[in-house]
C-alpha cells in the first residue's frame, strides 16, 4: 500500500504564499485535486513529486521524504501541465531519454507508447504534435519505469474526447490495479467522472476533503443567488421574503431586477414560479448569479 502524507505543509515564494498550512493523506485509488485555477494545485503537486522543497511541514511516501530522495523518484511519476517540451526529439526519443534515466531501454519506451496509444506518431517531432498528443506523450514518459504513484496537473487540458476517455480508462485501470493516482482539475465534472475521493483546495488552503457525494452535498447546500426580474419587482420581493427558503432580498436599481439570496434551493425552485402565479406577476428572467467555481469553492472554505 503507497500512501503519500502531506502534514502541515506550506511553500512560500517571496512574499506569496501559494500552499498554506495543508495537511492531507493520498493513498491508492485515484484522487481528484479540485480547485480554481491560481488555487496552488501545481505547486502542491510539485511538492508531492519532489519537484519543490516544503517551506515549512513535510511530505512523505511511505514514511520516506520526498524531498532529494533519489530512491522514492524512482516510485513516482509526474504529468506536468506546462507543455514545454524538447520539440526538437521525436516522441520515441523523448520517452526512451526518461527509460534511459531510469536504467531502462527501448522495450520499455515502447510499452509506454503503446499504453498511452501514441505509436503511430512515436517517430514524429514533438514540434508537430497537438496539445493533446503532447499531453500523451509526456503520460507515457512519466509511466516508462511503472511508477506505483502517478500525479497528473490538468491532464485533460488539449484533449479531444476520444483522447480524454481513453486517459480517464487508462487512469480507472491503474486505480483498480492498487496505484495511487492522483489528478488536478478545475473542472467539476472531469473530477466526478473519475475520481473515487476528492481533495478540494483554494487560495492555497484545504478547503474540503471527500468522496465526490459529500463534497457536492456541501456545493448543493450552500446558500444561492439569483438575479430575477419581473413584472412587479417589489410585490415578488414581499412576497419571497415571506417564505423560510430566501434568507435576504434586495432591489438592484441599477439592474431592474431583484437579487435574491436562496437558503433551501429544492424549496426555492417550487415557490418562485408558484407565488408568481398566486399574484399575478410574469417572470422575465431568472439566472443564478453566483454559479461560477470560484464561488463555490470560496463557499467550501468558509463551510
Amino acid at each position: 500500500m503507497t500512501t503519500l502524507s502531506i502534514d502541515h505543509v506550506s511553500r512560500w515564494f517571496g512574499n506569496v504564499v501559494a500552499v498554506n498550512d495543508i495537511t492531507m493523506t493520498i493513498g491508492p485509488g485515484v484522487t481528484g485535486l479540485l480547485g480554481p485555477n491560481g488555487a496552488g494545485k501545481s505547486t502542491l503537486i510539485n511538492l508531492m513529486g519532489g519537484f519543490l522543497a516544503p517551506s515549512t511541514g513535510s511530505v512523505t511516501l511511505d514514511g520516506q521524504p520526498v524531498w532529494r530522495n533519489e530512491q522514492i523518484y524512482r516510485h513516482i511519476g509526474i504529468v506536468p501541465e506546462r507543455e514545454a517540451m524538447y520539440d526538437f526529439l521525436t516522441g520515441r526519443e523523448f520517452v526512451l531519454a526518461n527509460a534511459e534515466l531510469h536504467g531502462l531501454g527501448a522495450k520499455e519506451a515502447q510499452r509506454a507508447l503503446a499504453t498511452v496509444e501514441m505509436e503511430y506518431a512515436q517517430d514524429r517531432r514533438i514540434a508537430t504534435y497537438s496539445k493533446g498528443m503532447r499531453q500523451r506523450v509526456k503520460m507515457a514518459s512519466a509511466l516508462v519505469h511503472e511508477p506505483s504513484v502517478l500525479l497528473l496537473d490538468e491532464p485533460f487540458n488539449g484533449m479531444d474526447p476520444r483522447q480524454r476517455m481513453q486517459l480517464m480508462d487508462l487512469l480507472r485501470r491503474m486505480g483498480d490495479e492498487g496505484r495511487t493516482v492522483l489528478f488536478s482539475s478545475h473542472i467539476l465534472e472531469e473530477v466526478e467522472q473519475l475520481a473515487w475521493h476528492i481533495e478540494v483546495v483554494v487560495a492555497g488552503r484545504h478547503a474540503a476533503s471527500g468522496d465526490f457525494r459529500k463534497i457536492r452535498r456541501l456545493m448543493t447546500d450552500r446558500p444561492h443567488r439569483y438575479l430575477v426580474r419581473s413584472s412587479d419587482d417589489r410585490a415578488l420581493a414581499a412576497a419571497l421574503i415571506a417564505d423560510p427558503s430566501t434568507s435576504g432580498i434586495e432591489v438592484d436599481l441599477a439592474e431592474g431586477a431583484l437579487r435574491v439570496q436562496a437558503v433551501d434551493f429544492g424549496r426555492f425552485t417550487t415557490l418562485l414560479p408558484r407565488v408568481a402565479r398566486d399574484h399575478g406577476i410574469r417572470l422575465l428572467t431568472v439566472s443564478p448569479s453566483d454559479e461560477s467555481l470560484e464561488s463555490v469553492f470560496s463557499y467550501l472554505v468558509a463551510a
